[in-house]
């Protein structure tokens, strides 16, 4: 029988601590980014040049239906065979971030789509361009619509961290299998991961109901 032995996290706080600052820096740099490529994925996905349009749509069916795991062996092992060479860190990250895009872009589309028409011809008959009714009119007013669905894929987004593990990304799940070998304790082990993510996502949990409760009242 497996003993819970709360020793594990005190003998091996310092393992601890590091894949889950690892863990914080890897969300943080794949939120941002996954952030700014959805909104230009999803400008794309409704722009009038056709072109832009079946890129961003190309983009979004193929990522959105392949597992995050070969996104990640795409920059992990498919890239150094090209000469590209990338450690699990920046793989798992670059990976993370092309993934969540594809969710994000389909998310901010959707709100763009729900802001009038008319808000958009006004701006382009006042000399505006294209891209600047995006970034000055639509965009602001689409993302406020769908923060809590954005929100959403940011918990997603903190719990797919684990992915890093697989490529040795010295994540939380990485320094965890390595305590696990160590103490062959997997309970304490892997419970006290949990705890850990539960710091991250339980905040961010919390945060996304609180603008869908203040979002429904304010429509």
């Amino acid at each position: 029988m497996t003993k819970f032995d709360f020793n594990v996290l005190v003998n091996h706080w310092d393992r601890y601590m590091e894949g889950f600052w690892n863990t914080v820096q890897v969300s943080l740099i794949a939120l941002v980014g996954s952030f700014l490529l959805g909104a230009l994925v999803a400008v794309l996905r409704i722009a009038p040049v056709k072109a832009l349009n079946a890129v961003g749509t190309v983009y979004v069916e193929f990522i959105r239906n392949i597992p995050l795991l070969l996104v990640v062996f795409f920059f992990y092992l498919g890239l150094p065979s090209l000469g590209i060479p990338l450690d699990g860190f920046v793989s798992g990250t670059l990976g993370l971030t092309v993934y969540t895009a594809s969710f994000i872009a389909e998310a901010i589309r959707a709100g763009i789509q729900t802001v009038p028409k008319g808000q958009s011809e006004a701006a382009r008959s006042s000399g505006l361009t294209y891209m600047q009714t995006m970034l000055h009119i639509v965009l602001p007013q689409a993302i406020k619509i769908v923060l809590p669905a954005i929100g959403n894929q940011f918990i997603n987004l903190v719990k797919n961290s684990s992915i890093l593990a697989v490529v040795a990304g010295m994540d939380l799940m990485y320094y965890a299998d390595l305590i696990n070998s160590d103490t062959f304790l997997p309970l304490p082990v892997y419970t006290f991961v949990a705890l850990f993510y539960l710091v991250l996502t339980v905040p961010l949990s919390l945060a996304v109901h609180y603008m869908e409760r203040r979002f429904a009242r304010s429509s």
